[in-house]
């Protein structure tokens, strides 16, 4: 590897193989250096066998029919399932009566239209403070709020839920999401088990040392997850606290996913969803025979995840199973053999799942997006304003830095 490059940009996650695809067509000198052996961050699909690959981390093509990563699978023929979601088809949800579903719908829908409102109002604090009054319903959607955020609602900013813009249509690429993102990166760019351990950028040149010696650069694009960043992990010479005060308010919260794969699939309804216990956040959300697979997608967030990784390995697909069998009884325990299951809080690389702010740090995605000294520029979901949390976010947040660093190093992308 050679010493000196025009830009740097730090990790291959979604958002740097977007900062490199845009950067990579402007003659400058470009790499991309990720400490692990493999791409993607947390977009990771893990292949159990040939015809079933496990997405462990983002999943879902979330606003499906404006995500850019549609039109960019399709130029790159990436299957595309955009069948609907178990979750969006009455139908296909077992946990409630045709009526429960209503009431609790009626119920998220008017939590939602009151989050809505004092957010336009300029309100901030705890989303929590405007959960229904009725108690039936608030296990349910604390529930939900640890999935869609990875943390309960007292720990979610009103103006940062009210900010995030999801047009409710999920597809799903169909070899893996993760996997996907990859196939769109220039790998002869990418320079893996190369860990980034300081950038100094007191002198004229930006110097980084790395897990490989060191480099030089005119510019550097950080990609970091935002609890990185708030636990320096990363040594900035001299220190940018406000960068690290800022993604201190914006921490990762916790989804991890537990798959199982039942002896007998046919048990199972294809395509469909239940939750294990609604009358408590700390449930899984069961996603059954996904494309008709013979697989069981286990889902937890938020603290239940965290009590759950705390138990350590195996806690989780215990749990997964204990309440597959209150539903479907204790012949099934036997047949369902655990895939795979992930511990996001656990992986050095990334340190949760995805971001939320804390009440009174909505602002803070715009703070840790700002360049420094025309040099120093960030990406990754956490500094999205819109579309945090989700792989889409980050690819967007990429494509804005690597602009920021051709607008400051005037050159143009052809």
């Amino acid at each position: 590897m050679q010493d000196r490059f025009d830009v740097v940009v730090v990790g291959a996650g979604a958002a740097g193989i977007a900062a490199a695809a845009r950067l990579s067509r402007a003659p400058l000198s470009v790499v991309v250096l990720e400490g692990q052996g493999r791409i993607g961050g947390r977009a990771h699909t893990l292949a159990a066998r040939p015809d079933l690959p496990l997405d462990l981390g983002c999943g879902w093509l979330h606003s499906a029919d404006r995500n850019p990563f549609v039109p960019l699978f399709e130029r790159a023929d990436i299957p595309v399932d955009r069948s609907p979601p178990a979750w969006r088809r009455p139908e296909a949800n077992l946990s409630l009566t045709p009526q429960d579903r209503a009431s609790f719908e009626a119920a998220m829908g008017a939590f939602e239209a009151a989050l809505e409102k004092a957010a336009k109002a300029g309100q901030e604090g705890r989303a929590h403070a405007h959960l229904p009054r009725a108690a039936r319903w608030r296990p349910l959607l604390e529930a939900f709020s640890s999935y869609y955020n990875g943390a309960p609602l007292s720990q979610v900013s009103v103006q940062d839920y009210g900010a995030f813009i999801d047009t409710g249509v999920d597809w799903r690429a169909v070899e893996g999401y993760g996997a996907a993102i990859c196939d769109l990166a220039d790998r002869s760019l990418i320079v893996p088990h190369c860990a980034v351990l300081s950038i100094d950028h007191s002198g004229q040149a930006l110097r980084l040392e790395t897990a490989r010696g060191t480099v030089t650069a005119r510019a550097v694009v950080l990609t970091i997850s935002s609890d990185l960043l708030a636990r320096e992990a990363i040594r900035l010479h001299p220190p940018l606290p406000a960068k690290t005060d800022a993604a201190t308010g914006l921490p990762l919260g916790l989804a991890d996913k537990v798959f199982l794969s039942p002896a007998a699939p046919e048990v199972f309804p294809r395509e469909h969803h239940l939750w294990g216990d609604v009358a408590t956040p700390a449930t899984g959300s069961y996603y059954l025979r996904p494309l008709g697979r013979p697989l069981i997608e286990a889902y937890f967030g938020g603290d239940h995840a965290r009590a759950l990784a705390a138990e350590g390995p195996g806690a989780a697909a215990d749990f997964a199973i204990e309440e597959l069998v209150g539903v479907y009884g204790a012949d099934i325990r036997p047949q369902l053999r655990l895939l795979a299951a992930t511990s996001w809080s656990q992986d050095p690389w990334a340190l949760g799942a995805y971001s939320h702010a804390l009440p009174g740090c909505a602002k803070a995605r715009q703070v840790l997006a700002e360049p420094v000294e025309g040099r120093l520029f960030f990406a990754g979901e956490a500094t999205s304003t819109h579309a945090f949390s989700t792989a889409h976010g980050a690819w967007e947040t990429g494509l804005r830095a690597a602009d920021e660093v051709l607008a400051a190093l005037r050159v143009t992308a052809v």
